[in-house]
This record gives structure tokens, sequence and C-alpha cells, in this order.
């Protein structure tokens, strides 16, 4: 599949354990090889239309065939499972917006998790803390773009520190 606009070696990011879609994407796109802005162009140059601006967005409806998932991961060099492990499993509601963050995690390792964006979960499960969908200090809701500078929110408070204004899950 050769596209003037889009020749990529295949080479792409490893997926973090749990990490969603979206911000696998948003890294895969962000790459010093890639230097991709939008993700429409390059989805429509890959031939898939405009899914991977939804899948973007948390919306899997309808949910990614096995024609996409493999056109995706052949373009980019990624294995199909690693590629369904940030999918969230058949029947699992997701929470479109806003987009949801444990900062004492994000502080550790910066990455979004796909579990935070499921309408069942209110809480990290390994800090015990009620989920943040807005900067404590700004007051301005995450995005997953935004997320992407390391160790802080684009107010520069530190995710460590907005840890404090986490409540007990």
């Amino acid at each position: 599949m050769e596209n003037d606009e889009f020749d990529l070696p295949r080479w792409c990011p490893e997926p973090h354990e749990g990490e969603s879609i979206a911000s696998y994407l948003v890294r895969f796109r962000s790459q010093e090889i890639t230097q991709i802005s939008a993700p429409s162009s390059f989805s429509k140059a890959i031939g898939l239309g405009i899914a991977l601006t939804r899948w973007e967005k948390f919306r899997f409806n309808p949910f990614p065939s096995a024609e996409e998932i493999e056109r995706f991961c052949s373009f980019v060099g990624l294995e199909v499972e690693k590629f369904v492990a940030m999918l969230p499993p058949q029947g699992e509601r997701m929470k479109l917006e806003p987009i949801r963050l444990c900062a004492a995690c994000y502080a550790e390792a910066p990455y979004h998790r796909l579990e935070w964006q499921f309408q069942s979960t209110a809480g990290c499960s390994q800090h015990r803390l009620r989920l943040l969908s807005k900067c404590p200090g700004c007051e301005k809701p995450f995005t997953i773009p935004a997320l992407m500078i390391e160790g802080k929110c684009r107010c520069g408070m530190p995710y460590k520190r907005m840890v404090k204004r986490q409540k007990p899950y």
C-alpha cells in the first residue's frame, strides 16, 4: 500500500499495558518519524475512511471490523492481538466524554488507560481514587491530545499535584 504522503517505515510504538486506542493513535501520529497532525487524512490515505477519527473519540459503533484492524496493523507494523487489546470488550459501554483519568496513574506513566472510559468504571482500582474529568487547576476538560504533555496539564499543573484533589474511591 503505497502513498506518497504517508510512505512511512513499518515501525510503530509498542502499546502500553491497558492503553486506550485513542492514546495509542495520538502517540503513533505524534512520533518524530510520522508527524501526522490529523487522523482523518491518514485514515483516508490508508483506506479506512473516517475510522481512525472515530476510534480516537471512543466511537466504536460500528465496532472495528477484522478488515479495518488488519489494514491498520499491516500498514503500521503492529500485531493484531496488540491492537485488539486496546479496544473495549464487545458489549462494554464507553463514556465518550469527558476524557477521564487517574492523576496518580498518569503521573507514574503518562498514557490514557482504556478502562477509564468504561461507563462501568468510577475510579482507579490501583490507587482507590475517583477519576478526574477536568484539571483541578484550570477547570478545563481533559482531551487525549492535551494529555500527551508529559507530567502536566496544558495549564502547567503537574499530574502529581492533581492527585491531592482526587477523592477516595
